[in-house]
């Protein structure tokens, strides 16, 4: 692993895209699309209809948990709301990469903040949470995978970033 400090330490708030402060299902036109799974724990209403559901402690809960999170996202795509199916999709991806997170790294920390943030040790975390990683991984392509979705987000990228 590069020996870098976490980007977090760095995080310019006010440059960030996301806002805490906006509704963006009453101002879908000022959110963006972003990489990965940026905005995901700012962007309301949608962080609390669907944070609400985000588990991933075994594979049960996981299963239980991205069903509903892709019940959301079927849901947003029948409303026509892309930002919400987004945000749905977000969440099916971050269940993946924490579970994948908490199975490489005992306490869910990739980096020491008391020895100058220097890469912990991987391999040491709970090998459950690996099972739970593949459950939201396969929910969140196929999400990904959704004409639907797949159109609209070409479409909001092109017309709105």
């Amino acid at each position: 692993m590069k020996n870098q400090k976490p980007s977090y330490l760095n995080f310019d708030s006010d440059t960030y895209s996301w806002k805490p402060d906006i509704n963006y299902k009453k101002h879908p036109e000022k959110y963006k699309v972003g990489k990965g799974e940026q905005g995901v724990l700012i962007c309301e209403p949608y962080k609390s209809e669907i944070g609400k559901y985000w588990r991933f402690k075994d594979a049960a809960i996981a299963e239980e948990s991205s069903a509903k999170i892709f019940e959301l996202f079927k849901e947003y795509l029948n409303q026509n709301d892309f930002v919400g199916a987004d945000m749905a999709r977000k969440y099916l991806q971050m269940g993946f990469t924490r579970a994948r997170r908490y199975f490489n790294y005992k306490s869910g920390r990739k980096y020491d903040p008391e020895n100058n943030y220097k890469p912990l040790e991987r391999g040491t975390g709970d090998p459950e949470k690996e099972k739970s990683a593949a459950v939201f991984f396969n929910k969140w392509k196929e999400a990904e995978a959704d004409a639907q979705y797949a159109q609209m987000k070409k479409e909001w990228k092109e017309n709105l970033g």
